[in-house]
């Protein structure tokens, strides 16, 4: 069951529009800045239950309990690394898990946010994809999990969130009117006001969804998950890829661009013996020219239980680099943040 509406129908009052808010309020014959109070309240003060709405009568609240639900998103764990880092297990209204990370370094405080309880895309690599999906994540929850990875950043480190990256569990664009409508409420002036530019989505590769992003003229960054230089390798860790090869991915990649301008950087963890050597750099500087990429993220790969990848030793990570850099390809090597709680790219998985 989504969070839009408990078992007895009444409505989930964040799915209503000012619009619609503000029609309840006229119905009830209640004055129309009524609405506007009730929104300040869900959005920009991030009200957890009527009954902290105190600028509105004990009565009022009352009967928005009875024709409304305001289903929240809770923190059921947090751990923190000896870097840092801090990893919160969410818990949804009906009980399902997620997790989020706040990752602090001296000039950034990024939110990294899940999509989706579990995955469906079973990618050899991460440890989301052994679990299976529940659900999508609705997108006042996503909303939520910004909200309190922010609280946590203020608390913890005396600064607001600078970035959010939908690089959490699950496959941002397969729960893509969520994610956008949740993107659009951290954006508003009304709600968390953050900058678009700050905000990056992160996808396994669905082309038809990258193509939408490009209709829609979505104003964040996008970046791709592409792990491997060729379509058989790729299709040997992502399973997407037989359904979204390479080259609609590279069409998809050029329209998108085309129709926003908007920054793409391509991810690519390097797993040893699998995609580290020469030949797969040359591969990959091909790609990358094809592509209208700002960024190419060399990422560390982090192991999990289930997988049997390990990391590249730091000669052949070196080399890989020396390669691109060589190639005048703008690479940079990311180090994980996060590693000691499993925090780290590719493994969250609902752990503590």
């Amino acid at each position: 069951m989504s969070a839009t509406a408990n078992s007895k129908g009444v409505r989930n009052i964040r799915e209503l529009s000012l619009d619609e808010l503000t029609q309840y309020f006229e119905v009830m014959g209640e004055p129309k800045f009524r609405a506007k109070q009730v929104w300040e309240w869900l959005w920009a003060k991030q009200a957890h239950s009527f009954s902290a709405m105190t600028n509105l009568s004990k009565e009022l609240r009352q009967k928005l309990g009875e024709h409304f639900t305001l289903p929240v998103l809770t923190i059921d764990a947090t751990q923190q690394s000896s870097d840092g880092t801090v990893k919160s297990r969410f818990r949804t209204h009906e009980g399902h898990l997620c997790e989020g990370v706040l990752i602090p370094t001296e000039e950034r405080f990024t939110a990294c946010v899940s999509s989706q309880i579990g995955c469906s895309l079973a990618c050899k690599f991460c440890a989301t994809g052994y679990i299976d999906r529940k659900r999508n994540i609705d997108f006042d929850e996503i909303y939520d999990e910004v909200v309190l990875l922010n609280q946590q950043s203020e608390r913890i480190y005396g600064h607001k969130l600078t970035n959010i990256v939908f690089m959490g569990m699950g496959e941002p664009l397969l729960n893509y009117k969520n994610v956008l409508r949740a993107i659009e409420r951290i954006t508003a002036p009304d709600g968390l006001g953050m900058s678009p530019r700050r905000i990056t989505v992160s996808t396994a590769g669905v082309a038809k969804a990258i193509r939408q992003l490009g209709d829609d003229k979505v104003k964040f960054k996008l970046a791709l998950s592409l792990h491997a230089p060729n379509d058989a390798k790729r299709n040997e860790i992502m399973n997407i890829n037989a359904s979204n090869d390479l080259q609609s991915l590279v069409d998809a990649l050029n329209y998108f661009y085309q129709q926003t301008k908007n920054e793409i950087t391509l991810e690519y963890i390097l797993f040893k013996d699998f995609n580290d050597s020469q030949k797969d750099a040359e591969e990959l500087v091909k790609l990358y020219r094809r592509i209208p990429a700002d960024l190419v993220n060399i990422i560390e790969y982090n192991p999990i239980d289930l997988a049997k990848f390990e990391k590249p030793t730091e000669e052949m990570t070196d080399a890989f680099m020396g390669y691109l850099a060589k190639n005048r390809v703008n690479a940079r090597l990311r180090r994980s943040r996060g590693k000691d709680i499993d925090a780290a790219c590719g493994q969250l998985a609902n752990k503590n």
